[in-house]
């Protein structure tokens, strides 16, 4: 949705006298923070404070000033590190010194509604602008938490000069990979220490395994962890056989799998759009295809959302509001942040024009309308150690595959129930 900002001069005026009285009964206040310097929330009813991180600052400022312009209303942007800023977050709420917008992935957003520090937001005919599942992202428990502005997750980079033509199977990139005669057939980077059940996902779900059950809307029931069913014993049986042929290996984490395939050492990679800039930068003959299936069903990526959240405990909720829905939903807004970040934008438009000059954008947004939105409920909290210390260990070679993946859904089922 573009917005008119002349149509919104009325709704600013409007705002910027109703958060005076918002930030008079808000909860917390927000009056003991001193704003900007400390990233805690200004409690100015002429001010909202948004957290952001230092990438994406700079896509922010023009929209941030528009508003200014159009309101009265300051945004003092905050760079936060991103490494911490969701704890930060849950912990600073309450006390009425975070900010009133936060701009986060949205597999946090159970542990914000969990803490109580973020309020539901009525998106209007701004949300069918967006992709389903970006929104669908955005959702938690029926309610729409955020307005989303990009979606990433991994695919299959190619090097063309390598392999010309794409594969239907990963049997085949493995094939195709060894008669290229680099060091590696393909490469993913993993983590020596905890395994990456993130980027080994469309592997694992091209298995039909799955992490928790989805509901018939797409949400997950965090009641149902399915992880260690008949599916996702078959894919612990073929990480092992992988580990042992050499096509994973334990040892390659994600900087050495990008430094070896910018060498030219194999024909794939897989990755996400972060990485695509690099290997653009090298001059490598690259292409991004889907990742074919190894176990029979469609490889499905985990699909990340980023997106802006309102603060439950802002003093200036109605000026924040406006802020997050008004004018960060913008095609403007939305491509600022591309180009700032290479991630496909969220919104419809954004993509579509993104997609047009850059068909990196193009792939993967392509790849990411099938792919399954990271679940965002708080008991994701208890899986990803196990999961990928089963996946690490098969990948070594030890232990017995069911045993092990299974050994691992137990344990995390016990940590959920506790």
């Amino acid at each position: 949705m573009k917005v008119n900002r002349k149509s919104v001069l009325a709704l600013g005026a409007l705002v910027a006298s109703s958060a005076l009285v918002l930030s008079g009964c808000a909860s917390g206040g927000g009056d003991t923070a001193d704003g900007g310097d400390t990233g805690e929330g200004s409690g100015d009813a002429n001010a909202i404070t948004v957290w952001v991180d230092i990438e994406r600052k700079p896509a922010l400022e023009g929209v941030a000033a528009s508003f200014t312009e159009d309101t009265g209303i300051e945004v003092e942007l905050v760079t936060k590190d991103f490494a911490t800023v969701d704890q930060d977050f849950i912990s600073q709420v309450p006390t009425g010194k975070g900010p009133d917008v936060i701009v986060s992935p949205h597999d946090k957003l159970g542990a914000y509604v969990a803490a109580g520090v973020v309020a539901p937001l009525e998106l209007g005919d701004v949300a069918s602008g967006f992709a389903e599942s970006a929104i669908q992202a955005m959702t938690y428990d029926g309610n729409v938490y955020g307005v989303p502005y990009s979606i990433e997750n991994v695919a299959l980079v190619r090097n063309a000069d390598l392999v010309a033509e794409p594969s239907t199977t990963f049997d085949e990139v493995i094939a195709k990979g060894r008669e290229a005669g680099t060091t590696y057939p393909f490469l993913v980077g993993l983590s020596p220490e905890q395994g990456d059940p993130y980027h080994l996902y469309p592997l694992q779900t091209s298995f039909g395994s799955q992490v928790f059950a989805q509901n018939a809307d797409g949400s997950y029931d965090s009641s149902n962890l399915v992880l260690g069913d008949e599916a996702g014993v078959e894919f612990a049986t073929a990480l092992k056989q992988w580990g042992a042929e050499g096509i994973l290996n334990a040892n390659i984490d994600g900087d050495r799998a990008r430094e070896f395939f910018l060498a030219g050492e194999s024909p794939y990679y897989l990755t996400g759009p972060w990485n695509t800039p690099a290997i653009a930068e090298a001059g490598i003959n690259y292409v991004v295809d889907p990742l074919p299936s190894a176990g029979g069903e469609e490889a499905r990526p985990f699909i990340g959302v980023n997106g802006f959240f309102l603060s439950s405990k802002s003093a200036n909720a109605l000026a924040a509001t406006n802020f997050i829905v008004n004018y960060l939903s913008t095609e403007e807004a939305q491509l600022a942040l591309f180009e700032v970040g290479g991630r496909p934008p969220a919104l419809t438009a954004a993509y579509e024009s993104a997609a047009a000059s850059n068909p990196d954008v193009a792939a993967f947004g392509a790849i990411g309308q099938t792919g399954a939105p990271m679940p965002a409920i708080p008991e994701m909290g208890a899986v990803w150690s196990d999961w990928g210390n089963a996946e690490l260990q098969l990948i070594k070679g030890e232990g017995d595959p069911q045993e092990v993946w299974e050994t691992a859904a137990t344990n995390i089922q016990t940590k959920i129930d506790g």
